[in-house]
């Protein structure tokens, strides 16, 4: 037995396997006629979750699929016996072990949470007090529930940190949340959740806010404790490709009601429900770059194509200037980049490389320690103070959260109408029939003009952030993680649209991303950026295939499959010992990606700084390995719904 598995007090391989072939095994969790009712402004009540019924056998991790507003996490929350503001369970039996939760009251429920029922919440960075360090705060409902003393409920926790492989896990427990990265802050979450030994574990979306590569390390964290110490899990989320990784089973949700029972395997490979079939398309990489290659324009030859944006030599950053004058700590080393009028170009990297930076100096909300900017050859102003009227409306951008972008006090149609009266001096009917317009080219209808905000979907909110920016009738957009928050089908839904507003009004983009499946569907050229550098600027198609650069290899191996044990056989196979390597030269012009990089060469990448160089194929990497190089060492990875990355 594991040492591991003797701490927690149990044995590998609990759960629902252990008693195959003996007798069967009642369920952990029974929920029966579940419904729950919202109540609407006008006081009148609407079942937002209809009849639901479904098990949880011990050891098993079920999925909760579908779009937002779908009822997944209501669905979980009542498994806690609660209900968000403005929303009452009315009906049904939810039970878990020899709890009948739905007739416990507050009290009885307050010493069920975080003790036999334990919460992974999505934003891990929301779910933390910054004043307490990370030790307290893990093994504070420990303690509150008299689960275990202090002493040995930090030595508990301690060997949870190891086994989700956090960093230095006898010292990161004296940290505070602002002092780990997103992914391991997400990890302790975790382990603040496993500590009292819960007989149910609910993840909300614990990945959905975390880039590709952070996402494959935590995903494999959580997958081996949860297997190891055979817990039980409900696990909301809308990407099948995570649920293929962690689930045993999947329910399929939409509008409140369940549309579709089974294993991961038929789910998600032969699925019965229209619905579910649906799902499964508009996370399919090879539908969604067919069918938006459709709808995009012809690619123009680059020789024929005029330049729009033009960013040469730029640098950015923050602290006391070295000897050059540059900023101590560089967000952005050196970029140099063209966008052609008409054209999309998308800008992936992981949290951290600088991708929002690059758009807030385009759009003058950041100034640039050096470097130019330029719109149709004329130098954009690197601050806001410097700009005219006429350059604002031609650069505009669509931030990532529209629940902070749009004023949650004013209507929808007086978030539209400001720039219209802005930029083009707007009134009256004329402002009426170009609010009109706007909606129409977004696809909403003209009844929303009235409602606020908070009344809309996601997807609704980010039409309208569109459609604000296109008020001004822009030549460029700049698009700040669009679709990152939103659900699968929401996300093509707005990718589509992006398509065909492109098609219709000649307008530009740069795409930031990190999803590159998402970048390589709608971009004709991408720019990959590790922390700040812009280390590859290749063509779409030639993102295709290797050879890549070895950062872009990382990117794209990273990308989950829609494939049971995809994470174990690819990932795994993926994570090879990285060569060994001398000293470093202390330069700040030496590989950024070096740390990391299984291709390195000792004597020469961490001596020499990389030069920029064409690839055979199209664009230019910053690598010392050759096309050859690079080519025999990354094979064409696992083909994914008929497209070979």
């Amino acid at each position: 037995m594991k040492q591991f598995d003797i701490f927690l007090g149990k044995e590998s391989g609990a759960g629902a396997g252990a008693a195959a072939g003996g007798a069967a095994v009642r369920p952990l969790v029974e929920v029966q006629g579940l419904r729950v009712n919202a109540r609407k402004d006008d006081g009148s009540q609407v079942e937002i979750v209809k009849n639901v019924n479904f098990t949880v056998a011990p050891g098993e991790v079920l999925a909760l699929i579908g779009e937002s507003g779908s009822g997944k996490t209501t669905i979980a929350l009542s498994l806690l016996g609660y209900a968000r503001s403005g929303c009452q369970i009315v009906g049904g039996q939810v039970r878990i072990g020899q709890r009948q939760i739905d007739q416990m009251d507050e009290k009885a429920l307050l010493a069920m949470r975080g003790h036999h029922v334990a919460y992974i919440a999505q934003s891990a960075a929301a779910a933390f007090n910054p004043a307490r360090t990370l030790m307290d705060q893990v093994i504070e409902s420990a303690l509150q529930h008299g689960v275990m003393d202090k002493p040995s409920a930090m030595r508990k926790a301690v060997e949870l940190f190891r086994a989700l492989a956090l960093p230095n896990p006898d010292k990161i427990g004296e940290r505070y949340p602002h002092q780990v990265s997103g992914g391991q802050l997400q990890r302790v979450m975790a382990a603040m959740a496993l500590i009292t030994d819960p007989e149910l574990v609910i993840l909300d979306e614990p990945t959905t806010a975390l880039d590709v590569t952070t996402q494959i390390e935590v995903l494999r964290a959580f997958k081996k404790v949860v297997k190891e110490i055979g817990t039980t899990a409900v696990y909301v989320s809308h990407d099948l490709a995570v649920v293929a990784q962690m689930a045993d089973r999947i329910i399929v949700l939409r509008d409140g009601a369940v549309r579709e029972v089974g294993s991961t395997e038929q789910v998600l490979h032969a699925p019965a429900d229209t619905y579910t079939q649906s799902l499964i398309a508009a996370a399919c990489p090879a539908a969604r770059v067919v069918q938006l290659r459709e709808i995009l324009p012809d690619a123009v030859p680059a020789e024929a194509r005029a330049p729009l944006l033009r960013i040469s030599g730029l640098v950015a950053g923050y602290g006391a200037p070295d000897r050059l004058g540059l900023p101590g700590v560089r967000i952005l080393d050196d970029i140099n980049l063209t966008i052609q009028r008409g054209s999309t170009v998308g800008i992936i990297g992981e949290s951290g490389s600088g991708k929002t930076t690059l758009a807030r100096a385009v759009a003058g909300m950041i100034a640039p320690a050096r470097g130019s900017i330029q719109l149709d050859g004329q130098n954009l102003s690197p601050t806001l103070e410097g700009r005219t009227r006429e350059q604002f409306r031609r650069v505009q951008i669509v931030f990532q959260n529209a629940d902070t972008a749009l004023n949650p006090a004013h209507s929808i149609g007086r978030i539209l109408n400001r720039p219209l009266s802005f930029y083009h001096g707007l009134k009256g009917d004329a402002m009426r029939r170009r609010t009109a317009e706007l909606l129409d080219l977004v696809k909403l209808p003209s009844s929303v003009i009235d409602r606020l905000p908070a009344e809309l979907s996601g997807g609704q909110k980010q039409r309208v952030n569109l459609a604000r920016a296109l008020a001004a009738k822009p030549d460029l957009i700049l698009c700040d993680e669009v679709t990152s928050a939103l659900d699968t089908v929401v996300a093509a839904a707005i990718l589509e649209l992006l398509a065909e507003l492109r098609r219709e009004l000649q307008v530009s983009y740069m795409f930031i991303s990190h999803d590159i499946s998402t970048v390589r569907a709608i971009c004709d050229d991408i720019v990959v950026l590790y922390a700040g550098r812009m280390v590859a600027n290749r063509p779409r198609e030639a993102m295709m295939a290797p050879p890549y650069h070895p950062y872009s290899h990382l990117l794209l191996s990273s990308v989950p499959a829609m494939q049971q044990g995809w994470l174990e056989q690819v990932a795994g196979a993926g994570q090879h010992k990285l060569p060994p390597i001398g000293a470093v030269d202390p330069s700040p012009e030496i590989c950024a990606f070096l740390p990391r990089c299984a291709q390195r060469i000792d004597g020469v990448c961490n001596v020499v700084p990389p030069r920029r160089r064409n690839m055979e194929h199209g664009g230019e990497i910053l690598c010392h390995r050759s096309d050859s190089d690079l080519q025999q060492s990354q094979l064409p990875l696992v083909p994914v719904e008929g497209i070979t990355v």
